[in-house]
């Protein structure tokens, strides 16, 4: 498969930029593609970024972080405890916490590092079983034991939610899921129940072939990857 030039690159992310909302931002899903199309990407504008295994995004920091130490990463997908501890010291956010269980060990890493990672919480409201994440009720639940218990999640600073639609051609149904988790956002950040209601401020949602109605649904962060940089290598 042949390389896609800067030009190409640049085409596309401004095709994508062109329909954001004044909140919304773009990440770039760079995932199976070479740190050469982040480069291409970075050229164009592009400084926020995501992957979704731990290997691989470790190599592409390490291989760019001295000439491009503006790049943000964004870790996007499945996440096993035993790795948090390798993103741990730069990664700017992690997307895809899915579990309390990896929470906690997010916090344990952050304190090791010395750090505050922002986080989003995972929602499971698509159809498919495949998808992970919280149920809303799940989501209420951890929610009262944060409030209730701060200093047992320290090291976090939870800044949304983040959600998979179903993989579907039905545009109603994808874009009444994001409109659902819109709704559990906002009764989440008006409830009293955060610690720090002014961080929570992103739901990133929408891919490739959702996006726009992500975007109609209140998405701040959009992730897109093939939209971009074309099919998987």
């Amino acid at each position: 498969m042949k390389p896609l030039s800067s030009e190409v690159i640049a085409e596309r992310i401004e095709v994508v930029r062109s329909t954001l909302t004044e909140r919304a931002r773009l990440v770039a899903v760079s995932k199976f593609h070479p740190a050469e199309y982040v480069q291409k990407a970075y050229a164009a504008g592009q400084r926020l970024f995501g992957e979704s295994r731990v290997q691989e995004l470790v190599e592409k920091w390490e291989l760019l972080r001295s000439d491009y130490p503006d790049l943000v990463w964004h870790f996007i997908g499945p996440l096993q405890t035993n790795k948090v501890k390798y993103i741990a010291p730069f990664i700017a956010m992690i997307e895809s916490v899915t579990s309390e269980r990896l929470l906690l060990e997010i916090c344990r890493q952050a304190q090791r590092v010395g750090r505050t990672i922002p986080i989003l919480l995972e929602v499971h409201i698509a159809r498919e079983e495949t998808k992970s994440g919280f149920s809303p009720e799940e989501l209420c639940e951890l929610l009262s034991r944060m409030a209730a218990q701060p200093e047992a999640y320290p090291g976090v600073a939870l800044h949304g939610l983040m959600a998979m639609a179903s993989n579907v051609d039905d545009e109603a149904q994808v874009r009444g899921e994001f409109a659902t988790v819109h709704r559990l956002f906002e009764e989440i950040r008006t409830s009293g129940v955060l610690q720090q209601p002014e961080l929570f401020t992103e739901l990133s949602m929408g891919m490739s072939g959702d996006y726009p109605l992500a975007l109609r649904e209140g998405a701040t962060l959009i992730r897109v990857g093939s939209a971009i940089f074309g099919d998987r290598a």
